[in-house]
């Protein structure tokens, strides 16, 4: 009996743990993409080049990379080594790359 109770404790500790992991997950709906791409392709942005820099979510963008504000998107744009990235300006990092 004790048996069952800790694996049934053990699996509501790692349920737990998903919901906030997923809580903490960042959607960017397609209309902001949308809204990105179209600025990006009026206002085009000069790429920064970062060596050894890996874009992916959640990688921090470093101070020197200017974060360019798209109106009515709650993100940053930046584009890093070619790549446009979307970037959260509170703790600058990576929430979507657009391919």
């Amino acid at each position: 009996m004790k048996r069952y109770l800790s694996s049934a404790a053990a699996a509501i500790v790692l349920m737990g743990g998903v919901g906030i992991a997923m809580a903490d997950t960042i959607v960017v709906q397609p209309e902001q993409e949308t809204v990105v791409r179209e600025y990006v392709k009026k206002q085009p942005l000069a790429s920064v080049n970062l060596l050894g820099v890996e874009l992916k979510l959640g990688s921090s963008v470093p101070d020197k990379v200017e974060l360019r504000e798209v109106p009515n998107v709650k993100y940053r744009v930046a584009v890093i080594n070619d790549q446009t990235v979307l970037v959260d300006p509170e703790t600058r990092q990576i929430v979507e790359v657009l391919h």
